[in-house]
């Protein structure tokens, strides 16, 4: 394998640890909970975020049940969707179980949000 092709495989590594760090640093996890969640020896867990180390299939299938996103989300080579986009099918597939009340309580606090944003917008 000649330089190019080991960098362009080393960023594709990279990007997923970094998507895989930066999913469990939103979720306020720490590398050893997640070792111990998953059986991922927690060194392991710091080479894979920082590109070091490939993640297999079953060790990436372990991340994405604990982190609650779908492995696509972690694999998305394409780069069409955003993190924005996998949050919005993630709420559609939570609202569906949800009560009536339930979800009106979710559209008001997003208009709350919606509100909150153009206001700051606004003050800048």
């Amino acid at each position: 394998m000649n330089d190019v092709s080991a960098d362009a495989e080393m960023s594709g590594w990279g990007k997923l640890g970094l998507k895989l760090k930066e999913v469990r640093e939103y979720l306020n996890l720490s590398q050893q909970y997640v070792s111990g969640r998953t059986g991922i020896p927690r060194s392991a867990v710091s080479d894979i975020e920082r590109g070091e180390r490939k993640v297999d299939s079953l060790e990436l299938k372990k991340l994405a049940g604990l982190y609650r996103k779908p492995v696509g989300y972690f694999l998305d080579e394409e780069g069409a969707s955003s993190a924005g986009d996998h949050a919005i099918a993630a709420l559609m597939r939570n609202l569906t179980s949800l009560t009536e009340e339930n979800r009106k309580a979710v559209q008001a606090f997003a208009e709350f949000l919606a509100q909150d944003k153009a206001s700051d917008e606004g003050q800048r």
